[in-house]
């Protein structure tokens, strides 16, 4: 035994998943169905990841609702939605295996709302040809954690809750543990694993105006490239172009595509439906460019009926087109009081409608704006809500290029090219969740465990208590609020070269800032600590 395994709490497992969200909960579950001893850590509490906050759909080419959608359309959407700038090889997996997925996340519990003769029912969404989203109202993330999370627990797995890892440890370009502290009490804790699979989301937290959790803070992008690993196309970041703007303690939250996909519009301040304005050469031939024939596709849509022909509303374009469109609108005065547009599903769909088929979306306007989406139209802007970068896998396998280190998620790139169609995000989690896991269980089979030396733990142990060991230095929530206004000023969803240089000179203001944070106390409880 180590001197580190007498001197710190450790655990040795296969497999080691860090994160709890759908991705990381299908590698576990995969991993764990091969007869492996799998870890799983988490931030958070179990069942508390940001997955839950998806709320439209997952994207998969069902059939239930037109019969003329298959994988082959479903691949041709994404790769146009990602400007042809996808891994074809990953966007092509996807597609063909997303219907797989959902199929067995029915068999293991979960509840889709149904269509009249009793199959999944799917609803339309920005970028996608026919009605493709399997969903849940509009709480679709939620059940499938739920499911995920019920079939999961019952497959073995030890599961690590409230965990921060803070790096991984390895040799020779390989990777075989983890260390990391208990966010309770700070103790520290190492985590020896044959294969380890990062499944730890986006980036969100670095803008001022987000539609992320907490836990969104870029750690698996982080861990994986201190480790040796490649990141690609990290300039990909997606602007949601509906979140809420009021009131300002909101400013930001999410408002699902889903609206728009059950009939909802937008409009400037003048009421015009402004989007017939902003149609790419790209979408010409299948986007409406005149209301009639919008407002004829929607009213085929609510009845959940298409008429081959008519195209659809420019409402429902990619979200990339439609964030920036509505960021001219405010740009040109013409946008809300409070500096969005309106969006309005009020004058498509009664009350009860509304009530059925967005439940989460009327109590969080009643109860966070004092709005009834019913009665009133809801105003929204851009937010920033998915990051299309990351990690750069093998698309076979989610290998990264460390030996034995896997990723599948928001956290891996290469799927989306440079801008993500709705629903694509949590039936992505669900097909390289289960590849990722598939290939860190085969590669744990046939590798030996590697010995981590003593000195590697040791420099990250006296890294991380860095913080309380200064005697001055700066406070790490005003840096990260430093951090998050200079992104949204100079990196948000319209850039420019003197904007782009200026925001460099800020971030590396910033790092020589973040070399000298400062935390007051001790290791219990310490939230200073979790955020530095």
């Amino acid at each position: 035994m180590t001197t580190s395994e007498t001197k710190y709490e450790t655990h040795e497992h296969d497999v080691l998943v860090i994160g709890a969200g759908g991705a990381g909960l299908r590698a576990a579950i995969e991993a764990s169905a091969m007869g492996l001893s799998v870890g799983l850590v988490c931030k958070s509490l179990l069942g508390k990841a940001h997955t839950v906050m998806a709320e439209g759909g997952i994207a998969a080419a069902l059939g239930n609702v037109e019969p003329r959608d298959n994988w082959k359309v479903h691949f041709r959407d994404t790769m146009k939605g990602g400007r042809y700038l996808n891994q074809w090889r990953m966007a092509q997996l996807h597609a063909m295996e997303a219907p797989d997925r959902v199929n067995e996340l029915e068999q293991w519990g979960a509840l889709f709302d149904r269509t009249n003769d009793g199959r999944i029912l799917q609803r339309n969404f920005g970028g996608h040809k026919y009605p493709r989203l399997a969903h849940v109202g509009d709480r679709t993330g939620l059940e499938m954690i739920r499911t995920l999370q019920q079939h999961g627990i019952h497959t073995g797995m030890k599961v690590y809750m409230e965990c921060t890892v803070t790096r991984l440890l390895g040799a020779g370009g390989r990777v075989g543990g983890a260390f990391g502290y208990w966010r309770e009490n700070g103790r520290f804790v190492v985590f020896y694993a044959k294969a380890i699979v990062l499944a730890t989301g986006g980036v969100g937290r670095c803008f001022k105006i987000n539609s992320n959790s907490w836990e969104c803070t870029g750690d698996g992008q982080s861990l994986a490239y201190l480790a040796g690993a490649e990141l690609m196309d990290m300039e990909f970041m997606q602007f949601h172009p509906t979140g809420m703007v009021w009131p300002p303690s909101v400013r930001g939250t999410l408002i699902t595509e889903g609206v728009r996909g059950e009939g909802g519009t937008l409009r400037n301040k003048d009421g015009k439906r402004f989007m017939f304005e902003y149609i790419p050469a790209l979408y010409a031939n299948e986007t409406a460019d005149k209301e009639e024939e919008a407002d004829k596709w929607l009213k085929l849509s609510v009845q959940g009926k298409s008429e081959k022909g008519v195209r659809r509303t420019p409402d429902l374009l990619p979200r990339d087109i439609v964030a920036r469109a509505i960021h001219s609108e405010v740009k040109a005065g013409r946008g809300s009081p409070h500096g969005g547009v309106f969006l309005d599903i009020a004058t498509r769909r009664t009350a009860d409608d509304i009530k059925r088929k967005l439940p989460a979306m009327y109590h969080q306007f009643k109860e966070l704006g004092d709005v009834d989406i019913t009665k009133d139209p809801m105003e929204v802007g851009p937010t920033a809500h998915y990051v299309m970068g990351g990690i750069r896998v093998d698309p076979e396998t989610q290998e990264s290029g460390v030996k034995g280190l896997y990723a599948a998620g928001e956290c891996a790139a290469g799927m989306h090219g440079s801008n993500r169609l709705g629903g694509n995000s949590l039936s992505d989690l669900a097909v390289f969740g289960r590849i990722a896991g598939k290939y860190a269980g085969e590669h744990a089979k046939g590798a030996t465990a590697l010995k981590i030396e003593d000195d590697e733990i040791e420099a990250a142990a006296r890294e991380a208590l860095e913080p309380f060991n200064r005697e001055r230095g700066e406070n790490p929530f005003a840096v990260h609020e430093d951090l998050m206004n200079q992104m949204q000023k100079y990196v948000g969803i319209m850039r420019n070269a003197d904007d782009l240089a200026q925001g460099l000179k800020e971030i590396g203001r910033l790092q020589e800032t973040a070399r000298n944070l400062r935390v007051e106390g001790n290791r219990h409880f310490n939230a200073g600590w979790h955020e530095t």
